[in-house]
């Protein structure tokens, strides 16, 4: 438990009320600021985000003490960036930004996050990022250095969730609601494909799930036709799931496949980590630096190398969902995550007084 006499750092979080954020904000030498509601937003939703605005600053300069831009910049274009960096010049106040995106998974076009980036990546008192990876290319394409500070965990308890046993080894994959880093109806068919070669895995099912409500309807009707076809996929289209559910239906599967085209880091696969189930996905971005024992690296397109990643997952000690191997993965990975967490937490506590000074 932290104890401190010090008066807390007073931080203005775009956004405070992620989950990655409360993680690494949860010190008492620090204070977030809360979102602020967007106009006509419903209650819970901070983008787009009030605070990552010029005016806001100018307004609100007295209240805080640190800016710390996470995620939410692809609300706005690059000229009202630079307005909004030179808000926080004017009025004396230091930014720090994580880069978690150096691709942003909510675009296809990636010019309007690259032309962000050149503004905010120059603009940052201080620069974080998640992976040594990750830094060196910050460092190459801006000549800024970045600290490195790991993802924390997300997990909500530090023990499994408990799940019914099951006859079937589980490969699952999460397309969610089809954002535009989401590869869908190639990967179902490259996956239909690829478990038909898998042999010596027992009897096998593949979860491919889909959220009711989507962005692209007509890739979601493909993708349905695509696992009507296949005897060993099988589809679940619902609402999103809740912090528990997920967690309980992730810690079910022998393995879970990353459904990325691009991207930079992932929560998803550092939520699979901590639950104890190996991960197949793309060589895009800076994944596989995160957790490299558990990431099985793969063009997830070709079948025949899919194939083989996702056999080499299923055969990993861990990878039973009920296995004593994924217990005992659980319970050290949950020690070394915890003091991680502490790492971060005091990392960024530090850092805020630094700047504050």
């Amino acid at each position: 438990m932290h104890q401190t006499d010090r008066t807390p750092v007073r931080v203005a979080s775009v956004p405070a009320g992620h989950p990655y954020v409360r993680a690494v904000t949860q010190h008492p030498a620090i204070e977030v600021l809360p979102d602020p509601l967007p106009e006509g937003a419903e209650p819970g939703r901070w983008w787009p985000p009030v605070m990552l605005d010029a005016d806001w600053v100018r307004a609100h300069a007295d209240d805080f003490d640190v800016f710390h831009l996470h995620f939410g910049a692809e609300s706005y274009d690059a000229e009202h960036l630079r307005r909004f960096v030179a808000a926080l010049a004017e009025v004396g106040r230091p930014l720090v930004h994580t880069v978690h995106d150096l691709e942003n998974p909510q675009l296809v076009d990636q010019a309007p996050h690259v032309e962000a980036l050149d503004v905010l990546v120059p603009a940052a008192a201080e620069l974080i990022t998640l992976t040594a990876t990750a830094a060196a290319e910050i460092e190459q394409r801006w000549g800024r250095s970045a600290r490195v500070l790991p993802h924390p965990t997300l997990l909500q308890h530090e023990e499994l969730p408990e799940t019914e046993p099951i006859r079937f080894r589980v490969i699952g994959v999460h397309l969610r609601d089809l954002r535009p880093n989401i590869v869908g109806p190639e990967l179902v068919a490259s996956l239909a494909e690829a478990v038909e070669s898998l042999g010596g895995v027992g009897p096998l099912r593949v979860e491919i799930s889909l959220h009711e409500h989507v962005r692209d309807e007509a890739a979601a009707e493909e993708i349905a036709a695509i696992v009507a076809a296949a005897p060993r996929l099988e589809l679940l289209r619902r609402p999103r799931l809740g912090d528990e559910a997920l967690e309980r239906e992730l810690a079910a599967l022998d393995v879970a496949l990353l459904p990325y085209r691009h991207g930079t880091h992932s929560g998803w696969l550092e939520l699979c980590h901590d639950l104890g189930v190996p991960v197949v996905g793309p060589r895009v971005g800076h994944l596989a630096a995160q957790h490299p024992s558990g990431y099985l690296a793969a063009d997830i397109l070709r079948p025949d190398a899919l194939a083989e990643a996702l056999g080499a997952a299923l055969a990993r000690p861990e990878s039973p969902s009920h296995s004593d191997a994924r217990r005992a993965a659980v319970h050290d990975r949950s020690i070394a995550r915890a003091a991680e967490t502490e790492r971060v937490r005091a990392a960024h506590a530090a850092l805020y007084e630094e700047l504050a000074r």
